[in-house]
């Protein structure tokens, strides 16, 4: 018999931990050869330019981790227990958190190639469907959410959310067509992200 309205806490924790892990195993995809001392200012130098793409790709996927994790933040601020559906929900989106620094290191190495950048953006959209279902699954009925909520903020967070798979299908199709742009494209979503609203009209009244 499962017991109902579970604690957040423990997921939280763990959502905390697993986005820590990734976003700094995202620095190792980061690495100068050890015969970088042994090489004149000139080759040493041009080693260093070498790397700017992977520092690129990581900073890309650093900041889509952070938006990632606010987001998650946000809605665990309504959110006020769980079950098991979306306990597991919770799961597979860590999954393909953790597969980040993965996927990260494919376009690092390969920036052209198109299936690691379609590897990327697949990896991207399974994180914001995943968030997406797990705001969906709590708040429609108000299954895990409180009073607090309603329904013009239930809106406008899947809004905010939806942003992040759309935007990934898109960056898939750039790539299709322009390889090399789909990163570039997934900046898109802090874009956006900032430009929408964040509070509701009643709040905004209110103030």
């Amino acid at each position: 018999m499962e017991i109902p309205g579970l604690s957040t806490h423990r997921l939280e924790a763990l959502t905390d931990g697993v986005f820590a892990i990734a976003m700094t195993l995202l620095v190792l995809n980061l690495h100068i050869p050890d015969r970088i001392l042994e090489l004149g200012e000139g080759q040493a130098r041009q080693i260093l330019i070498d790397q700017i793409p992977k520092f690129f790709h990581y900073a890309v996927s650093f900041i889509l981790l952070a938006v990632f994790w606010i987001t998650h933040h946000k809605t665990f601020h309504l959110i006020e227990k769980t079950d098991r559906i979306h306990t597991w929900i919770n799961i597979l989106f860590l999954m393909f958190v953790a597969l980040i620094p993965f996927s990260t290191s494919l376009i690092g190495n390969y920036p052209d190639d198109l299936a690691d950048e379609l590897f990327f953006s697949a990896n991207i959209f399974a994180i914001g469907a995943l968030a997406l279902l797990n705001w969906l699954y709590a708040s429609r009925g108000r299954r895990l959410v409180g009073e607090r909520v309603t329904h013009e903020l239930a809106d406008l967070l899947t809004l905010r959310i939806a942003v992040i798979p759309l935007v990934a299908l898109a960056a898939a199709g750039v790539a299709a067509f322009k390889p090399g742009w789909a990163p570039f494209s997934l900046l898109l979503i802090p874009l956006i992200l900032l430009l929408l609203p964040t509070r509701t009209r009643r709040d905004r009244r209110d103030d």
